[in-house]
């Protein structure tokens, strides 16, 4: 087990292979183990390095109110002691975010900038989104917890096509995670922590090539959204997937891949 110390909480990192650092921050409710699918091809072309964020799988708890600033510190920290000064830094809707932020913030550290499923700000609909898992999660009411966050991340034909693995899927987090007070209390600060987030007033701070990702059947942070980050960025491209939802990187893991290792790998600078 990988550990580094931040605010004298043990955060937990993984790195494996070898080449361009690559480092991949997860989504609200994933952690470095939801990325084992996909570490091996990763692994194959990039030091590819995952990390959970304060109150996220491995990482200690911080039982305090907090913003995603802190979340955007403990990237700083872990490159700091990974003695990195840039990496490609790639980020999926919460993840996404922090990306966003620590782009904005420390630009000189970010060689190229993946978004999927992302926002430049927390909507009306996020916010009333969030609450209303808070509120399931703080009464304990791990069924209505869980029809609130799981089907919506996945497209209509995801969810009618895969009835089976998304009935075991259930079953699992109903017995599992969503049964689990510690679990239940951390996403609430997670939710919380991403309340305020904008990055509107900074876009113009994000210099280098980023690619922003969209799915046509985000029902969580719809295509609209990736749009505005597209057209307010200085250097970005615009990538939409069809028939896909917000969870893009299980629908279609091999579109997912392509354009993450596609991107980072394709030297941006060719002349036609």
């Amino acid at each position: 087990m990988s550990s580094f110390t931040y605010l004298n909480k043990n955060i937990y990192y993984d790195v494996t292979g070898q080449g361009e650092p690559v480092l991949l921050l997860n989504g609200i409710m994933m952690s470095t183990k939801s990325w084992e699918p996909f570490k091996d091809t990763l692994s194959k072309h990039f030091s590819f390095i995952r990390v959970d964020f304060l109150d996220q799988g491995q990482s200690d708890s911080f039982e305090t109110n907090y913003t995603q600033t802190i979340q955007v510190e403990l990237i700083k920290s872990l490159l700091d002691y990974l003695s990195l000064p840039k990496v490609h830094l790639v980020g999926i809707s919460y993840g996404g975010e922090v990306a966003l932020q620590f782009a904005a913030k420390y630009p000189e550290m970010v060689d190229r900038l993946i978004v999927y499923n992302s926002v430049a700000y927390t909507t009306y609909t996020l916010q009333k989104t969030g609450h209303i898992w808070n509120e399931f999660a703080k009464k304990r009411d791990t069924l209505s917890y869980y029809e609130a966050t799981i089907p919506v991340i996945y497209s209509k034909e995801f969810n009618e096509t895969h009835k089976v693995w998304m009935a075991n899927r259930k079953a699992l987090l109903i017995k599992g995670a969503f049964s689990d007070p510690i679990f239940l209390d951390r996403m609430i600060r997670l939710t919380n922590s991403a309340e305020n987030y904008d990055i509107q007033s900074d876009l113009n701070k994000i210099i280098m090539p980023v690619m922003i990702v969209g799915a046509e059947e985000d029902y969580l942070t719809p295509l609209v959204h990736q749009r505005v980050l597209t057209n307010n960025l200085p250097n970005a491209r615009l990538v939409i997937l069809p028939n896909v939802g917000h969870a893009s990187m299980y629908e279609v893991p091999e579109v997912f891949t392509t354009i993450l290792i596609g991107f980072l790998k394709t030297d941006l600078n060719f002349k036609i």
